[in-house]
């Protein structure tokens, strides 16, 4: 593959690294297709290189879901609220360019645990029902279940990102090893 070749593969694999946090690109596919016809045009060894840029992407992939779900599950989250908040971030997508998906989770994840924290009783506690002083309330309740997926969603595209930049990594290795 010649310099004009390399230059464009590194360029979908930089669009590809870009769309990891940006949802309108499909990040890890882009680096894992630039790397498979760079390998495809290439053959050889860097078929060896493909195979480790794609074990990398796939193990970044399978990461991005177990570990911050099983953040999320400890926290007490159920997967109904991230259902719905994902289904408001779909729709959020559609309304609101670019950021409409993150804002439509975060609102998607709100409401829903706003929905599941327990009301108040009337005649239960301080002043007839209201929250005690140290209570956060529903509301309040709500937020903090909302920051905990937020973070769970921040660690998955920052192990989807990892893995997009190891597996960038193996192919620079691999296109310098194999340089012609």
């Amino acid at each position: 593959m010649g310099d004009a070749g390399l230059v464009v593969v590194a360029l979908a694999i930089a669009v590809g690294l870009v769309g990891v946090v940006v949802p309108v690109l499909p990040g890890t596919v882009l680096i894992g297709l630039a790397v498979l016809v760079w390998a495809a045009v290439q053959g050889g060894a860097a078929w060896a290189f493909s195979a480790g840029a794609a074990a990398l992407l796939v193990a970044g992939q399978v990461a991005m879901y177990l570990v911050p779900g099983r953040r999320l599950t400890r926290a007490g989250i159920p997967r109904t609220t991230l259902l719905l908040g994902g289904a408001l971030g779909v729709v959020g997508f559609f309304a609101v360019p670019v950021l409409g998906l993150p804002l439509g989770f975060v609102l998607g994840v709100f409401l829903a645990e706003l929905a599941r924290s327990p009301r108040a009783r009337p005649g239960a506690g301080p002043a007839g029902g209201a929250a005690t002083p140290r209570s956060p309330g529903r509301a309040g309740a709500a937020w903090s279940s909302t920051a905990v997926a937020l973070k769970g969603v921040g660690l998955a595209v920052a192990l989807e990102g990892l893995a997009g930049t190891l597996a960038a990594v193996v192919w620079v290795v691999g296109a310098l090893v194999l340089r012609r």
